[in-house]
C-alpha cells in the first residue's frame, strides 16, 4: 500500500490530477501493483477524504494546546512516529487539524508500531492531499527513508 501512495505523490502533482478510483485502479494494475495493495491504498485514500471532511471544524480552532496520546495511539504509533509528528508540528509543517488527520491515517495502517518511513509517507500524503506548502528541507526529510535513501 505504501508504495502505491508514494507512486501517487510522484505521478500526480495534486489530488485533483488523480483520475477516478476505477481508472486509477486500472492504471495501478498496469503499473504492476497487486490488487490487494491497490484495494488497501484506495480504501486508505477514502478514509483520508472522510477524516479530512470531519476535521474541517478543527481547522478553524487555534492550535496552542498539547496533544496527549491515548494509550492505544501511543502503542500503535510508537515513540519514533510520535516524535516525528511532534517535529512536524513544532516547525509549522502540520497544523493541529493536519496532525489529527496524520494520527487517524496512521491508526488505519496495519503496522504497529508504525515505522518512521511509513509515518513520513503518511504525513507526505496528508500534506499532498491538502495541497499544503511544505518547506523544501521538510519535503526532503519526508522523501528519505530510514536508511537515508530517497523514497522516490
Amino acid at each position: 500500500m505504501f508504495d502505491i501512495l508514494v507512486y501517487l505523490f510522484e505521478n500526480y502533482y495534486n489530488p485533483e490530477a488523480c483520475p477516478s478510483a476505477d481508472v486509477l485502479a486500472k492504471r495501478l494494475v498496469a503499473a504492476g501493483f497487486e490488487h490487494e495493495d491497490i484495494d488497501d491504498a484506495l480504501g486508505w485514500l477514502v478514509g483520508l477524504a472522510e477524516t479530512t471532511e470531519q476535521c474541517v471544524g478543527l481547522a478553524q480552532s487555534p492550535g496552542s494546546g498539547t496533544r496527549v496520546y491515548a494509550e492505544s495511539e501511543a502503542r500503535h504509533l510508537g515513540p519514533a512516529a510520535i516524535g516525528f509528528i511532534t517535529f512536524l508540528e513544532a516547525n509549522g509543517s502540520l497544523s493541529p487539524a493536519l496532525r489529527e488527520i496524520v494520527i487517524d491515517r496512521s491508526m488505519a495502517a496495519a503496522d504497529s508500531p508504525i515505522s518512521l518511513q511509513k509515518i513520513k509517507i503518511i504525513a507526505l500524503m496528508v500534506l499532498w492531499s491538502q495541497e499544503s506548502e511544505v518547506d523544501h528541507l521538510i519535503l526532503e526529510e519526508l522523501l528519505r527513508d530510514d536508511e537515508d535513501r530517497p523514497l522516490h
